[in-house]
């Protein structure tokens, strides 16, 4: 499997491949790590002004050293988390460059949640929204260090996109995770359904839903549990993942129809921006 990983030398940078070597794939991953370098800013019009070329030659100096100093780091840490792969530089805007890199088929995006300082944060962020919206492979979004994953929140809503979720975790994840003392133990998927407007059919077949999904999960090897939730879908996903202590929430990118892929869009991005944990978004 294909995996690209936005290194921007920040430590959410770093911990993104920290999370590919550790996230249990069914294939192993050939990683490319991607830093991105965009002096677009440097090269507005009103920087154009004399007076001001020193000032831009020093600062593109400064981004250079910077991104030659991310290209190494990733390059060690490749070697050190015994991942096959490569590290490419590109120059242009962040979120297009990625987007154009991203893998098309089969393949999965990794970017951190943040950057390295405030104005970085709020890019990086912008840039992360921007992938979730408009990558066309999975996008995980990174937002603490890697653990060994042993609890994932799975939300699903019967669209297409939220059985590309449960599929993914079926075919890319292995059901189960080492010990460290030669044993092997079950990861806990809780599936969620959660339903704003609610009446006995809808309620009926969201179980129906979930006892499907459930099943899949346990005949694969993992343990797994339904959670049917009223309320409104991004609080009670991430309320729900909290409770279970999820290392990772893994959900769709769009619902049932127009207003539904409008809608699972927003609850998408609400959860990527304020989930403690990764979350994963899968089309």
């Amino acid at each position: 499997m294909n995996v690209l990983v936005a290194a921007d030398g920040s430590k959410y940078g770093r911990w993104a491949l920290d999370w590919v070597a550790q996230l249990p794939f069914v294939e192993r991953p050939s990683v490319t790590a991607l830093h991105v370098l965009d002096l677009r800013a440097l090269q507005a019009p009103y920087l154009s002004q004399a007076g001001t070329e020193r000032y831009i030659q020093k600062e593109i100096q400064r981004m250079e050293a910077r991104s030659a100093k991310a290209l190494q780091e990733a390059k060690q840490q490749l070697a050190s988390l015994n991942l096959t792969g490569t590290v490419r530089k590109e120059q242009g805007a962040v979120a297009p460059t990625i987007l154009k890199r991203a893998p098309k088929r089969g393949g999965f995006l990794v970017v951190g949640s943040q950057g390295l300082d405030a104005l970085d944060r709020f890019m990086l962020g912008s840039v992360s929204t921007k992938l979730i919206q408009h990558a066309t492979c999975p996008v995980l979004v990174v937002k603490n260090e890697a653990v060994p994953l042993r609890r994932i929140a799975l939300a699903i809503d019967g669209s297409d996109a939220s059985a590309q979720a449960l599929k993914f975790v079926l075919t890319k994840l292995q059901p189960d995770r080492s010990t460290g003392k030669g044993g092997r133990m079950p990861i806990h998927v809780s599936v969620i359904h959660v339903m704003e407007f609610s009446n006995y059919q809808l309620l009926k077949e969201a179980r129906k839903l979930l006892k499907q999904s459930v099943r899949k999960l346990i005949q694969a090897g993992f343990t797994a549990e339904a959670v049917c939730q009223p309320g409104k879908p991004a609080e009670e996903i991430m309320t729900v993942a909290a409770n279970q202590h999820a290392n990772l929430i893994v959900m769709g990118a769009q619902g049932l129809g127009a207003i539904a892929r409008f809608l699972i869009g927003s609850v998408s991005t609400r959860v990527v921006q304020y989930a403690n944990c990764a979350v994963l978004v899968v089309r």
